[in-house]
């Protein structure tokens, strides 16, 4: 496989790269940028362990858990504004659903098969045969991981236009604001009169920048689980899940 050295100081791009950020639609000025970005934290340990002998330095240093840390809020602002442009007329509460939903798990994991980041990421070998690389979490990560790369290499231009291009069928598809899973999970149980929803924290874990909550919902003698980046949207995870499976059991379980 060839390789080009673009800058002149020995980093080199890779097909692979190149493909990539022809995708994205911006070539980085700064490579390791994006390196960096699709660069799991097994990969990262191992690589540092190879290194250095035995596990020393900082818990997911070299991975891409800095880079999502910021991307996630550049992704929020540009979605903002975003939607501030498109719906003139609506006030916080629809925004801010049609936001939660845009900023999903499910729709970053989803936009990242599209956009090829399976291929992409690097991960270590143990994690490639769980097939880490295809799971929702980490998918979306490695898209926020991206944008926040963006916006360190060149500003929030080439970020907003990827943001833009990729979730412009998203937000096409939002004839009407969508409604929160732990409402909609409300009103299933509360028109059935059976009791709330039962919310439960599994885990609760990460480093303090990136945490990670796994979250159980009980209602109707079923259980959801989800997880994120935070108790709440790990909660709506949640009732996401126990709903599609309440609509699985009883058909569409709306009249």
């Amino acid at each position: 496989m060839s390789c080009i050295d673009r800058s002149g100081d020995g980093n080199v791009e890779t097909p692979e790269l190149g493909a990539l950020e022809h995708r994205i639609g911006h070539r980085f000025a700064k490579p390791d940028l994006l390196r960096e970005a699709l660069t799991h934290r097994s990969a990262a340990h191992q690589q540092a362990t190879s290194r250095r002998g035995r596990r020393s330095g900082t818990k997911g240093e070299g991975s891409n858990e800095r880079l999502e840390f910021i991307g996630d809020r550049v992704l929020g602002l540009l979605m903002a504004e975003w939607l501030l442009e498109r719906y003139p007329g609506e006030q916080e509460g629809a925004l801010g659903s049609r936001h939660a939903h845009l900023v999903s798990r499910t729709a970053l994991a989803e936009i990242a098969q599209r956009m090829g980041l399976p291929e992409a990421l690097n991960v270590a070998a143990h994690e490639e045969r769980i097939g880490i690389r295809e799971t929702a979490n980490v998918l979306a990560d490695a898209l926020e991981a991206i944008l926040g790369a963006l916006y360190l290499d060149a500003g929030l231009a080439p970020a907003r236009a990827l943001v833009r291009r990729w979730w412009a069928d998203f937000i096409q598809a939002q004839a009407k604001p969508p409604k929160d899973p732990k409402t909609g999970l409300q009103e299933w149980v509360l028109a059935r009169g059976m009791g709330l929803p039962v919310y439960e924290t599994i885990s609760a874990d990460g480093p303090s920048h990136a945490p990670h909550f796994v979250m159980a919902v009980k209602a109707a003698g079923l259980v959801g689980e989800g997880e994120a980046g935070n108790k709440r949207a790990a909660e709506s995870a949640a009732a996401a899940d126990l709903l599609a499976r309440l609509m699985a059991q009883r058909g569409t379980g709306s009249k």
